[in-house]
């Protein structure tokens, strides 16, 4: 299939084909459709005029035929996207669409009351997409540079700054692994937090207790979230001391602050630092007093995410 194929006349009807915006499905759908045969756009939300409900670096993938994926916007003007990035590809070239404030397009209106801007690049080979699916496959990062200019996009490397924005012309996407939530305990608050965090769409791994502790420590990266759901300082001692060794974002033990008094005495027996023992988020999860599994679940992974967001950034240079 090619963009031959499609009558300019044709109408076409935008779809949804997968309700996903975790980025590497969104990139996988875009390079899938590429190798397949079938035309494929990239949509990016490139700027942002007041409010929006999603951050600068947004994706869609929308494929000649109006199947699409992802969302730059909350839902409402996503079907509006897919048809001008359909209308992009049967023309042949590269475009940027403004909505909301500031659009020509008076009868689409964002409910947050601000304009975004979109650019719309019609993907003309497969490889840049490929390596950035590669490294995240990886646990590594990655980065898409875009020039309008040129209506090209290149493969950036890792990157070494995580927001997206405009620098000398060139709009940079970044990539991160999908989080990682790395479980252990063998409690009935570790089946429920698993189940709670898949449901948000992380990557979780329930560790076995008995599991060495270098095996342990080779699992963890700056993309992993630590929960240690024990009952018994001692069995989590291994396991917690490898998490403080990592650069783990989060690590979280359960337990009441009693018990975490006991936990830093003993730590500190085995030579922990204060400031490694600093990094313990302990009683664990976002809201204190948690009793069930359930509510414990929903604190825990709700932490996890707040941490995540509080994770220091390096914003680029806009231009």
């Amino acid at each position: 299939m090619s963009l031959h194929d499609y009558d300019e006349d044709e109408l076409v009807l935008p779809r949804v084909a997968l309700a996903a915006d975790e980025p590497s499905e969104i990139l996988r759908y875009a390079y899938d459709s590429f190798r397949a045969g079938i035309p494929v756009a990239l949509v990016t939300l490139v700027d942002i005029r007041g409010g929006a409900a999603r951050a600068i670096g947004a994706q869609m993938a929308v494929r000649g035929d109006g199947r699409y994926c992802g969302f730059v916007s909350g839902g409402c003007t996503e079907a509006a996207v897919a048809a001008e990035a359909v209308q992009a590809l049967r023309k042949g070239h590269d475009r940027f669409l403004r909505l909301g404030e500031g659009s020509p397009f008076f009868d689409i209106v964002l409910p947050c009351g601000g304009g975004i801007t979109l650019s719309i690049h019609i993907l003309k080979k497969a490889d840049p997409v490929g390596h950035v699916l590669s490294n995240l496959a990886s646990r590594r990062p990655a980065t898409l540079r875009y020039t309008p200019g040129s209506e090209s996009m290149e493969f950036g490397g890792e990157g070494s700054r995580s927001q997206a924005g405009w620098f000398d012309g060139t709009f940079i996407t970044h990539y991160q692994p999908r989080i990682r939530v790395l479980l252990c305990g063998g409690s009935v608050e570790l089946t429920t937090t698993a189940a709670v965090a898949r449901a948000a769409g992380y990557e979780v791994e329930q560790i076995d207790p008995a599991v060495d502790r270098n095996a342990f420590a080779s699992k963890i990266d700056q993309f992993s979230a630590v929960a240690l759901l024990f009952h018994d300082l001692h069995r989590e001692l291994p396991l917690l001391q490898a998490a403080l060794r990592s650069n783990s974002f989060y690590i979280g033990a359960l337990g009441s602050r009693r018990t975490h008094e006991k936990r830093v005495t003993l730590l500190r027996e085995h030579g922990c630092e204060d400031a490694d023992i600093a990094r313990i988020k302990a009683p664990i999860g976002l809201f204190d007093k948690a009793r069930d599994a359930s509510s414990i679940a929903l604190s825990v992974v709700a932490d996890i995410a707040a941490a995540k967001t509080r994770v220091p950034q390096a914003p680029l240079s806009y231009k």
